[in-house]
């Protein structure tokens, strides 16, 4: 079995081993490296080309919201995740605006590192059920680009279930379409709605009020 690579950045070595032992559950996923620091985060995305990092956003050396960027020109394609104690909306958007397809809260069930992962994993994104409502709160009126005015009913439903951070195959089988279809219709989504990731349908989504958390 592939397994998934995942680097730990966090500048507590206790919560590094937490989160490592908690990950050793998983048989998809190993963890490659740690960092505790930006200018090791870097180093070691560089080298690794890891997966995944779960990326904490104190730094003794930075800012981890500036990190991010960094770290996606270090290793293209690598899929940020942020767990951190900050639950302020602030650091919610600004994670998402520069690249990051999870939020995770560190006080929060343990469960939910999981569930980023397991989002990511299958093509989705993960946020945090709390935050999440926030961005229906900021977002619901949002008018911009109604709902129908460019989709097909089919390309509706399969943003919805985009959304819901439901895999291609999971929204075949819903569907009761193939696979293939189910990219196509997510490559002419994006295409129509001039978005690029899964996180801006995310967003297009809940603003649309197509889904509630």
């Amino acid at each position: 079995m592939n397994q998934n690579k995942v680097l730990l950045v966090d500048d507590h070595a206790v919560v590094r081993k937490g989160i490592r032992a908690l990950l050793d559950t998983v048989e998809d996923v190993a963890v490659v490296g740690e960092a505790g620091t930006a200018r090791e985060a870097l180093a070691e995305a560089r080298r690794l080309r890891p997966d995944f990092i779960l990326l904490d956003l104190t730094l003794p050396d930075g800012n981890g919201l500036d990190l991010i960027p960094s770290l996606a020109a270090a290793a293209p394609g690598t899929k940020v995740i942020v767990l951190t104690m900050h639950e302020g909306e602030d650091y919610f958007f600004r994670a998402l605006q520069v690249g990051a397809v999870g939020y995770v809260i560190k006080a929060g069930d343990p469960e939910h590192i999981l569930a980023a992962l397991r989002a990511v994993l299958d093509g989705g994104v993960y946020l945090y059920p709390s935050l999440a409502k926030s961005l229906v709160g900021q977002h619901i009126h949002d008018r911009e680009h109604p709902v129908g005015a460019d989709l097909s009913p089919r390309e509706t439903d399969v943003l919805r279930l985009i959304a819901e951070g439901k895999s291609n195959k999971e929204i075949a089988s819903s569907l009761s379409i193939s696979v293939t279809t189910a990219q196509t219709h997510r490559n002419r989504i994006m295409q129509k709605l001039g978005l690029h990731t899964s996180v801006e349908l995310v967003r297009y989504a809940i603003r649309r009020g197509l889904i509630h958390p």
